[in-house]
């Protein structure tokens, strides 16, 4: 508090103790600038955390893809293990069963060659016959016992035949069925070794986007915190300003200043009687519409275009457009707490925002903008604390009171 005194009773002595045209150091436009970047901070602050909680939830989502590949690809490599197993007990048995094989055609040479040495034996004996056999006993019993000989060598050699064929039959078929359930190992091995390393490199991928994702959620973070500082240093200088945007207008309201616009010095702290806005046109509209709506201001039917004027001595503290219906307008604060508003205007301004202004001083022309039927210059008083509503009961007074 003592502070702000200090820093009107300054600038009231600098006021007073020069004679040169001035404005107000610090504006509501300046104030309200600071709270739009504010404001453009705080919007891309959550903007980023939005971002940020998308990429949460997609890491999340890629971290869960990652775990199914790593239990698919654990899977499949299991599964490699006992095809690997299979392959070599399947191994081990085609080793025993080329064993087996070799000496089955051991055995096959050696029935094949006994059968040979036979053969060639009876062809060494010269032309004798198996009947020259049978026919050559002394004896009917000899006959018989010769054919029963003879009959018992030729089954002999036909079931040496009939063994020595299973034999080659028996080797081709173990050949190729081990060769084709070797065949068929190794090629589902080879499938699933392909599968697992397919899977190997989605992992990859997947672990690669996880990454970045969380480089990018590392950069949202850094943003976050940037913008965070800098909202709370916009919120300090906001606060410094509108100190000294208040102190200049205590200073401003007690002090003795030359208009921006030129001309005889002005006493802020003069009596708050008005003049009429504007110099022609008829009141069309008071505290009250005729179908009794409270409108809390004074309605001038002018032309657009028409120069509006200050009311009374003041600086001014808004002048441009205006939420709420009242378009482009000019806002002055005066002496003991009023306030007066120009609504409506077509958007030619002769002054700008933190203008110290004479009573009569052109300040706009009027117009038809915002909530307006039709061209008209709205014009409004208000007490502290300068508050609105639809229904009334707030700060406007009647403009007549001080015209």
């Amino acid at each position: 508090m003592k502070k702000k005194i200090v820093v009107a009773l300054l600038l009231i002595i600098l006021i007073l103790s020069t004679n040169v045209m001035i404005t107000l150091a610090v504006t509501q436009t300046d104030i309200q600038n600071k709270v739009n970047e504010r404001k453009e901070n705080e919007k891309k602050i959550n903007e980023a955390k939005e971002k940020q909680d998308e990429v949460g939830e997609q890491i999340k989502e890629t971290n869960k893809q990652i775990q199914t590949l790593t239990n698919e690809i654990s899977q499949y490599q299991n599964q490699i293990e006992e095809l690997d197993t299979e392959l070599s007990d399947l191994e081990t048995s085609i080793s025993k069963t080329e064993k087996k094989l070799k000496e089955a055609e051991e055995k096959y040479d050696e029935q094949q060659e006994m059968l040979q040495t036979r053969i060639i034996a009876q062809y060494e004996a010269g032309e004798t016959t198996y009947l020259d056999v049978i026919l050559g006993g002394q004896s009917l019993w000899d006959m018989i016992s010769n054919w029963y000989i003879v009959s018992e060598i030729a089954d002999k050699d036909n079931d040496l035949l009939e063994k020595i064929e299973a034999n080659r039959n028996e080797i081709e078929t173990s050949k190729e069925k081990l060769e084709t359930s070797k065949t068929q190992v190794e090629t589902l091995k080879n499938s699933k070794e392909k599968t697992a390393k397919a899977l190997e490199n989605s992992q990859a991928q997947k672990e690669k986007q996880v990454s970045e994702l969380n480089q990018e959620d590392k950069v949202l973070q850094e943003q976050i915190d940037k913008l965070t500082k800098e909202n709370e240093q916009a919120s300090r200088e906001e606060e410094i300003l509108r100190q000294k945007y208040q102190a200049q207008i205590d200073a401003l309201n007690n002090g003795t200043v030359k208009p921006s616009g030129g001309g005889n010095s002005v006493n802020l702290g003069g009596s708050g009687i008005f003049q009429r806005p504007v110099q022609s046109g008829v009141i069309t509209a008071t505290m009250y519409y005729s179908s009794g709506a409270y409108h809390g201001a004074i309605d001038y039917g002018v032309p657009v275009g028409t120069t509006v004027y200050a009311a009374g001595d003041g600086v001014v503290l808004n002048a441009n457009w205006r939420d709420g219906g009242l378009g482009y307008c000019v806002v002055i604060q005066h002496t003991n707490g009023l306030r007066t508003y120009y609504g409506h205007g077509n958007g030619n301004f002769y002054v700008s925002p933190g203008a110290v202004v004479a009573k009569g001083q052109p300040i706009m022309q009027s117009g038809n903008t915002g909530n307006s039927s039709g061209p008209h210059l709205h014009f409004e008083v208000r007490v502290s604390p300068y508050n609105w509503s639809y229904g009334g009961k707030d700060s406007r007074v009647d403009p007549r009171n001080y015209l």
